[in-house]
């Protein structure tokens, strides 16, 4: 992280815990150690192959499962998402939202795998999870990790900061498909939720760009940038929705720092004019 970033997350994060109280002091600034868990992120080496001159790796996992298990990584996460919607000018708490999915690898056989029959995701030898993102206004949201979307849409219980002011989600038309309809009526019911399904043009060809969709599409390819994210390597489902929350509390702090780099080229600046005119409408 630059220093602007790190200010921007120092007072929300609690200070690391020792083995005991009153035992041995703190030898590793924090700062150095969410370096270190932003390495093996973006590079996606294993946590023992970082280097010399960043916090031992066990260290930094030890304080990466601490702030996991009691919930710092989602609460820096909410709070920065609501600071970047009041800067962007709009509610800390979103109307709407955008949900789909994204099927990757497991490496390690954690605790939620199967097989993706949509789009034929599996493998001899590792099985396949599937992510559900929740983006409400192209501001990342509650993320959560399940093999069904009724299982873990935002707002569920699991995830209490998803957004629960939020009444209508746009999603993928495989949540409402005709073998399975129950996320609409359990969304209805359950959590309040109106889901609004976006599908697309059968005849057309190839890609495509949906409104709304092209929100989550986006999201999608910001935490691809991150090695780690590429295939799920964690274990624990807790730590690979950690591993994306993480992504995007470094990419929020970079917005609010004011180090989000401008479109360049004719391709990036018509995508940024779209989502924009997407967003206004």
């Amino acid at each position: 992280m630059t220093d602007d970033q790190w200010a921007v997350i120092e007072t929300l994060l609690p200070a690391v815990p020792n083995r005991r109280l009153g035992g041995r002091p703190r030898v590793h600034p924090r700062w150095l150690l969410v370096d270190t868990i932003l390495y093996v992120l973006f590079t996606g080496c294993a946590c023992r192959l970082v280097p010399h001159n960043l916090a031992p790796w066990n260290t930094a996992y030890k304080v990466f499962a601490v702030w996991t298990a009691d919930g710092t990584w989602a609460r820096v996460h909410d709070e920065l998402r609501d600071r970047v919607r009041d800067v962007d000018g709009r509610d800390p708490q979103p109307s709407a939202a955008v949900l789909d999915s994204q099927s990757v690898r497991t490496h390690q056989r954690g605790e939620q795998i199967g097989y993706d029959a949509g789009k034929r995701v599996a493998w001899p030898q590792t099985a396949s999870t599937r992510r559900h993102r929740w983006v409400a206004a192209a501001c990342p949201g509650a993320f959560g990790l399940g093999a069904g979307p009724a299982r873990c849409p935002p707002g569920a219980g699991r995830y209490p900061g998803a957004a629960p002011s939020a009444g209508l989600v746009w999603v993928d038309g495989g949540y409402v498909n005709t073998v399975d309809t129950s996320l609409v009526g359990w969304a209805a019911v359950t959590e309040g939720l109106e889901i609004v399904a976006v599908p697309r043009n059968a005849d057309v060809k190839g890609f495509q760009v949906l409104p709304r969709r092209r929100v989550v599409e986006r999201t999608f390819s910001w935490l691809t940038r991150c090695r780690r994210l590429a295939r799920d390597y964690e274990r624990k489902t807790a730590h690979a929705e950690a591993m994306i929350q993480v992504a995007m509390i470094r990419l929020m702090a970079a917005r609010l720092a004011g180090e989000i780099v401008e479109p360049s080229g004719p391709i990036e600046t018509e995508a940024a004019r779209r989502i924009a005119e997407d967003l206004n409408n």
